[in-house]
């Protein structure tokens, strides 16, 4: 089941489409993609992409920040971090992390982890 956020944005495409006498399967047409998707979006089960968010608004005449109307700060926060995840994936210096994380045998890979767990005081491991 998603987050708070995926059901916050399914609840807000919920509404604008059912104010504008759509149905599911209108909207799925519109943006390209079948009427059970359109479901998963609305419960929150499936995530909704920034592209499609795009589409999303565009077919429903709102702009992006529609779906985000009723978020905390903090929740909005959490969702903008969520959205930019990629841009980190994508740094040289996550890149470089990663790779000398693989190039360690298991047991030093164990210690670096429970080491970064512990400073982000994270206080599972596993």
């Amino acid at each position: 089941m998603g987050n708070e956020i995926d059901v916050h944005l399914g609840k807000r495409l919920r509404r604008r489409r059912r104010l504008l006498g759509l149905t599911q399967q209108q909207l799925a047409g519109a943006c390209g993609v079948r009427f059970q998707q359109i479901q998963k979006y609305e419960c929150g089960a499936n995530r909704i992409s920034a592209a499609r968010l795009w589409q999303l608004s565009e077919a429903l005449e709102v702009p992006v920040a529609y779906f985000y109307d009723g978020l905390s700060a903090a929740e909005q926060e959490r969702a903008a971090a969520c959205e930019s995840g990629g841009e980190v994936l994508a740094s040289k210096e996550t890149l470089d992390l990663i790779r000398a994380y693989y190039q360690l045998g298991e047991r030093p890979r164990r210690r670096l982890l429970d080491l970064a767990k512990s400073l982000n005081g994270d206080s599972e491991h596993g």
